[in-house]
């Protein structure tokens, strides 16, 4: 039986039958559909026949649909078609409940005054900055490596933060363990660089009252390794003996900064620190990040026998949600070639971020 023509411009399934044996072949405006047989393991297929079709403008993935193997291979594209209006509301919504959050930081309420509202824009500012460099330095190194992702998606949330902060969705395939590497640490770094900055001008701007009523009175803050550093070498209070005087709500922003640059360095599923980690040991990344939940559990249970369980919900809801990340699979590299001794050194200089930015009880609700 011949095999079915497939349009000029995709690789012919000939051209690959030793790797996926196709019988039928659908064209849609989205996609073109290969339905056929796997012929070794699925991560295997797609190693073997991305970087063909990636040379000519698609992507591929392999899914089962109505108890078919199908190769699905989407065209590439890597500019933003239109406005990006999904991104752009979920952005909009961000600035409104970290307005919010900002508020409480402040001590006072939107509520009975909406238009103070704007007086909480510093806050506001220095949390998505923090967020949106952390996301751009992914999606500028996804650019760079020609690998197709989104624009960020801010997450609104209306807790003490306003936000759950942001991601970008790679719907390409990874090319090379050094493209992985790239793309994985380029958001801590960047975000890191942002943390600073944000920290520095956040520990020199004047403290500010808050009345005994405001909830967020009621909230303890953990500063890092790296926001008390930045505080010291510049002089500055990270806590005040005035009962209600709190550091101004722009060191917020560092402090999510850093609190999120430890949590994406976990290497778990796909955060930032699996990429990273799986870049430089590859699949050996299954056994670190088994071991990862089980310091999280233990650090819990250190906290519940020594420190009256600060914080130790917090670290067994990590534990559960590392259990889950890991078994969401690890982005898989196209060309398994090691990332060479530089990146290796930046994979160091990227854990000891990471540790700068733990502490064992980031927030504590106190009230």
């Amino acid at each position: 039986m011949a095999t079915p023509a497939a349009p000029g411009d995709v690789p012919d399934p000939d051209s690959f039958a030793d790797t996926f044996s196709v019988y039928e072949v659908e064209v849609t405006d989205e996609n073109v559909r290969y339905y056929g047989e796997p012929l070794d393991q699925k991560e295997e297929v797609i190693r073997r026949l991305a970087p063909r079709f990636r040379q000519q403008g698609y992507r591929v993935t392999i899914r089962r649909d109505t108890g078919e193997f199908v190769l699905v291979a989407t065209e590439r594209s890597l500019t933003v078609d239109g406005i990006p209006w999904t991104n752009v509301v979920l952005f909009c919504a961000t600035v409104v409940t970290t307005l919010f959050a900002g508020a409480r930081w402040y001590g006072f309420s939107a509520l009975t005054d909406p238009i103070q509202l704007l007086s909480a824009w510093p806050f506001a500012v220095s949390v998505l900055g923090v967020l949106a460099v952390h996301e751009l330095g992914h999606y500028a190194l996804s650019r760079y490596h020609s690998v197709e992702a989104s624009l960020p998606y801010f997450i609104p949330l209306p807790n003490v933060l306003g936000t759950l902060g942001a991601v970008i969705r790679m719907r390409d395939n990874i090319p090379s363990r050094k493209a992985l590497f790239d793309i994985g640490v380029a958001g801590p770094l960047a975000g890191i660089a942002a943390t600073v900055v944000v920290t520095a001008i956040g520990v020199s701007l004047p403290p500010v009252t808050v009345g005994p009523d405001s909830l967020i009175a009621e909230v303890e803050l953990g500063f890092p390794l790296l926001v008390q550093g930045i505080a010291a070498a510049l002089g500055e209070p990270l806590r005040y003996s005035d009962p209600g005087v709190i550091v101004n709500p722009v060191v917020i922003g560092g402090w999510v900064g850093a609190f999120i640059t430890f949590l994406n360095l976990l290497p778990v599923g796909q955060l930032d620190g699996a990429h990273v980690t799986r870049a430089i040991v590859g699949e050996r990344i299954r056994l670190v990040q088994m071991v990862v939940p089980l310091v999280l559990f233990a650090l819990a249970g250190y906290l519940v026998v020594f420190a009256e369980g600060r914080a130790a919900p917090l670290w067994i809801l990590w534990g559960i949600l590392t259990l889950v990340f890991s078994r969401v699979g690890n982005a898989t590299p196209v060309d398994e070639s090691s990332v060479g001794r530089k990146r290796q050194a930046v994979a160091v200089l990227t854990l000891l971020v990471g540790i700068l930015c733990f502490t064992p009880v980031p927030i504590v609700f106190t009230g």
